[in-house]
C-alpha cells in the first residue's frame, strides 16, 4: 500500500506543480476541472441512489456550475459562501442524530456544490492573482502548505500523544491530541515563511487566518468521513492507487481554500 501511495504521488506532483507554475489562468482552470470533476463523479456516488446516468448529468452539471463560477468570478462566492461550513460543524457535531437533515439525495446534490464550486474558485483566482504580496502559485502553495502540515502534524501527534477522541462518532481515529499538533505545526511554518519570504501581512492576522483555515481543513476532512460512514464506505473512490479517491485527497481542501479566501478578505490580506 505504502509503495502504491509513493508511486501515485510521485506521478501526481510533477503534474500539479507543472500546472501550478507553467499554466495561465484559462488553462490552469481546464486542468483543476478535470481533478474537481473526477471527485463530483465520486461525491455523486456518495448522494445515494443515483443511476449512472443520473451521475453522468450531476458531472455535466457541475461542470457548468465551475466554468460559471471561472468566467464570473461572483465576489459573494468569496465572502460568504463559505459560511455554509458552519452548518456543516453543526452536522457533525450532531451526527447520527443529524442524519436526517442532510442525508436526502437532493440535499446531498446541493452539497456536493457547495463543496466543490467555491474551493474550485479560490484555487483558480489564488494561482492567478496571488495574496499576500506573493504570486499566484507561490500563493497557493503556501495556503496548502498550513493545511499539509496541520495533516502531518496531527498524524504524528495523534500516534505518539493521542489518548482523547476529537469525533469518536465521525471519525474513532482523530484526537484532540493530534488536533493541536497539527494547528501547531502549521502555525510553526506559517510563522518560518513569514520571517523568511516576502509575506505582506502582519504576523498575528495572519497566524488568526491560517488558524481559521487548518480548523476548516479538519472540518472538511470530518464532514466527508461522516458521509463515508453513513453509506458504509472506506474510500470516495478508487482511481488514486494507494489514496483511494479524489474527493479523499481534497476533503479538507474542500473547506480550507473557501475559508481561507474570506478569512483573508474579511483581513484585508487578500489579492482574491
Amino acid at each position: 500500500m505504502l509503495k502504491l501511495r509513493v508511486i501515485t504521488a510521485l506521478v501526481l506532483l510533477p503534474i500539479v506543480l507543472a500546472a501550478l507554475f507553467l499554466l495561465e489562468r484559462t488553462a490552469f482552470a481546464a486542468v483543476a476541472g478535470v481533478f474537481f470533476l473526477a471527485a463530483a463523479w465520486e461525491w455523486s456516488a456518495l448522494v445515494g441512489g443515483l443511476t449512472r446516468l443520473l451521475r453522468v448529468g450531476y458531472v455535466a452539471l457541475m461542470a457548468v456550475l465551475l466554468a460559471a463560477a471561472e468566467h464570473y468570478q461572483p465576489l459573494w462566492l468569496f465572502h460568504w459562501a463559505p459560511l455554509w461550513w458552519l452548518l456543516a460543524a453543526f452536522w457533525v457535531l450532531r451526527y447520527p442524530r443529524s442524519t436526517a437533515l442532510w442525508s436526502a439525495a437532493p440535499v446531498m446534490a446541493l452539497i456536493g456544490v457547495a463543496l466543490l464550486v467555491p474551493s474550485f474558485a479560490v484555487v483558480v483566482a489564488v494561482q492567478d492573482q496571488g495574496a499576500l504580496g506573493l504570486a499566484g502559485p507561490w500563493a497557493l502553495l503556501f495556503i496548502l502548505f498550513w493545511v499539509w502540515a496541520a495533516d502531518t502534524g496531527a498524524y504524528f501527534a495523534g500516534r505518539t500523544l493521542g489518548k482523547h477522541k476529537l469525533a469518536p462518532a465521525v471519525s474513532p481515529g482523530k484526537t484532540i491530541e493530534g488536533l493541536i499538533g497539527g494547528v501547531l505545526l502549521a502555525l510553526v511554518i506559517v510563522a518560518l515563511v513569514h520571517h523568511f519570504a516576502p509575506v505582506q501581512a502582519q504576523l498575528p492576522k495572519l497566524l488568526a487566518v491560517a488558524l481559521v483555515t487548518v480548523l476548516a481543513s479538519v472540518l472538511g476532512d470530518l464532514f466527508e468521513s461522516m458521509v463515508k460512514r453513513l453509506r458504509g464506505v472506506k474510500d470516495s473512490g478508487t482511481m488514486l492507487p494507494g489514496h483511494g479517491g479524489m474527493l479523499d485527497r481534497i476533503d479538507s481542501i474542500t473547506a480550507a481554500l473557501p475559508v481561507a479566501a474570506m478569512a483573508l478578505l474579511w483581513a484585508g490580506l487578500a489579492g482574491v
